[in-house]
């Protein structure tokens, strides 16, 4: 008998997200995500440093119309630039496409599909839906930095799941702010504590930095902090990839030519990757 592809998820799904009816094991997530690291961290790293580059690009394009980058600097530095303001949201719309996809290598390591570099041009069809999601999601994450510090932190952890919504279950940008608002309220102690561990690895590397920046050493502690970061960052983008299966659910096609398929959590879907409640 041939083998057919069918539609699984993987992990949790939307109608229990939306209930809280999920788990987050804090050391889990970190362990599973760090061992995915170890695993395939070389493709994240190399589409990270096309992203930077290009941005890079971007940046020195678009400041060329407002008289260069030193004129964008000075004009920031003494007073509000609307300059540099646009020049961050054109690189936003610019960079965020290949990001999404970054991200995406993520959630297929959490499913142990293998990446390539490569991915970041995959998702480049739903390239204005993503620039239009990060560009609301900046918005209100500052909005809540320029409130107080605790509200910008909160509301970063509750929409950082917001791209792999818009690309792998296909909503539009306030749909996945408004479902991953709902979902991980429920959990955002425990996704604190998860973020909370990254940003102190991120602050471990940069100490030998600040402490040694006007010695003769600061030239090692630049190296060690850029080798750490080819750790640092993979492992974050895993992490998101293990919260968003725990918690939204993975849909990915299977080969099986009976009704048993060996995953994690399978359950049979008539929707190509996207939930009807909250389609696009």
């Amino acid at each position: 008998m041939p083998e057919e592809k069918r539609t699984v998820s993987i992990g949790g799904s939307v109608e229990q997200a939306v209930k809280g009816e999920y788990s987050i094991d804090v050391k889990a997530v970190l362990s599973e995500a760090w061992q995915h690291t170890l695993k395939s961290r070389m493709s994240i790293n190399l589409a990270i440093l096309f992203v930077l580059f290009f941005g890079m690009i971007v940046s020195f394009i678009a400041s060329s119309f407002f008289g260069g980058i030193e004129e964008v600097i000075n004009d920031a530095q003494t007073n509000s630039s609307h300059a540099l303001q646009m020049i961050n949201v054109i690189v936003t719309i610019a960079v965020w496409p290949f990001i999404a996809g970054i991200e995406m290598m993520g959630v297929y390591h959490a499913i142990n599909k293998p990446t390539q570099s490569k991915m970041m041009f995959s998702f480049l069809h739903r390239g204005s839906w993503v620039a239009l999601c990060a560009l609301l999601t900046s918005l209100l994450i500052n909005i809540g930095f320029q409130l107080l510090i605790i509200p910008g932190m909160f509301l970063a952890v509750l929409l950082s799941l917001t791209i792999p919504l818009v690309v792998e279950k296909k909503l539009t940008p306030v749909q996945a702010i408004i479902l991953s608002v709902k979902a991980l309220r429920f959990k955002i102690m425990s996704l604190m504590a998860i973020y909370a561990v990254l940003l102190i690895a991120l602050i471990s590397l940069l100490l030998p930095i600040a402490l040694l920046m006007t010695s003769s050493l600061a030239p090692i502690a630049i190296m060690v902090f850029l080798f750490g970061l080819t750790y640092l960052a993979p492992w974050y983008y895993n992490v998101k990839g293990v919260l968003y299966r725990e918690i939204f659910g993975i849909y990915t096609e299977e080969q099986s030519n009976d009704v048993g398929v060996n995953s994690p959590t399978n359950k049979d879907s008539d929707h190509n990757g996207s939930d009807d409640t909250f389609s696009a």
